[in-house]
């Protein structure tokens, strides 16, 4: 135990969470293929359909931007649970609110959540070159169509004359929904998060070792436009020694309210690598009202995370994991947990898609 800790403080900081672990069940490769002329891959997050039992698989081609629809087919095998067939069975351009394609090098989109109106919503980092704008987005998935956009704070935007905002490929990579209800026309919640720290909260020349993130939460309903309600600071571990890319790419939202697992992604020297963690937001200080963090953050609550699986330790080669959803039921009743990489439309790289037996929610 730590020095100065209490005893009572462990015990509450272990009452905080959720009693979770996740097991390994299979690792399967999607074959390459491609779909009206385009190849299927650079694959940056999965959104399960329940109702349809398929996933929306959103990618991040920035030339001609669009979702896949995809059918997994999970089965008891003679070694257990695992992934028998993983089929794209259609594909879907993003189209803006007028009804057009949206053209090259406008969206790069990175996240993605289905709502209990059957909208898909999705997240775009922007193209900076192109004076792109990050967004937040509904779409219809049938279509493809974009119905509305949620409003975003002026600090995420970026600035010409000051660091201020979103830094290139650094935005809205990580995007969840958790609804109490399955009604469309009750309210939801809505949660996204930047990949990193946004240009004004952190000094390059003295950067803080706990990386601040900011982490989004919106209210949803039928009755009047997105209403944005906090605003918090995720802590992103340490980047390790030897990386060249670190950030937050994926969330999920868990069924019991204000928990989470969130994906940390690494990318240097050794390869790829990734953490999953039970997040919370409880208690955490609302810093919607704070324009920097760089003058420190030692009196702001964080929101709580707990490492739940490095992914290092599965004994298996990892590819560049940026998409997490929950999945169906397992054939043993139990709940799965899916992740899937983005090949960067890269020879040397693969689609992988991890399927996990999670406990305890």
């Amino acid at each position: 135990m730590a020095c100065g800790v209490s005893p009572d403080a462990v015990q509450a900081e272990s009452r905080l969470f959720l009693p979770l672990s996740l097991e390994l069940l299979d690792s399967y490769t999607l074959p390459e293929q491609a779909g009206q002329d385009l190849p299927v891959g650079g694959i940056s997050d999965l959104t399960y359909d329940r109702q349809r039992d398929v996933y929306y698989a959103v990618t991040d081609d920035r030339r001609s931007p669009r979702f896949y629809t995809m059918h997994l087919t999970i089965v008891p095998g003679q070694e257990g649970i695992g992934i028998a067939k993983a089929e794209i069975v259609g594909m879907t351009k993003l189209r803006t609110s007028g009804g057009e394609a949206y053209g090259r090098q406008l969206l790069d989109p990175e996240a993605s959540a289905l709502s209990p109106r059957q909208t898909l919503f999705i997240s775009s980092e922007g193209v900076l070159s192109n004076q792109s704008p990050p967004l937040i987005a509904e779409f219809d998935p049938q279509t493809g169509q974009e119905l509305e956009q949620l409003p975003l704070p002026s600090r995420f935007l970026p600035q010409a004359d000051r660091p201020q905002g979103i830094r290139d490929n650094f935005g809205f990579e990580a995007l969840t929904i958790a609804a109490t209800s399955t009604l469309a026309d009750d309210p939801f919640r809505l949660f996204t998060a930047t990949e990193s720290v946004l240009a004004q909260d952190f000094d390059p020349d003295n950067p803080p070792q706990e990386i601040p993130l900011r982490w989004l939460h919106y209210v949803i309903n039928s009755v009047g436009p997105p209403v944005l309600v906090s605003e918090n600071l995720y802590p992103l571990d340490p980047a390790p020694a030897g990386t060249l890319l670190h950030g937050l790419s994926a969330m999920v939202a868990l069924p019991r309210e204000g928990y989470f697992l969130t994906l940390e992604r690494t990318f240097g020297l050794p390869g790829f690598q990734g953490k999953i963690f039970q997040t919370v937001n409880a208690n955490a200080t609302d810093t919607s009202r704070i324009a920097s963090f760089q003058p420190g953050t030692n009196t702001i609550n964080p929101m709580r995370k707990q490492l739940l699986l490095d992914l290092g330790d599965l004994g298996i080669e990892l590819d560049n994991l940026e998409g997490l959803t929950l999945g169906p039921r397992l054939p043993d009743g139990s709940t799965s947990l899916i992740a899937i990489s983005d090949d960067n439309f890269s020879g040397d790289q693969t689609t992988q898609i991890l399927l996990f037996r999670l406990r305890g929610v």
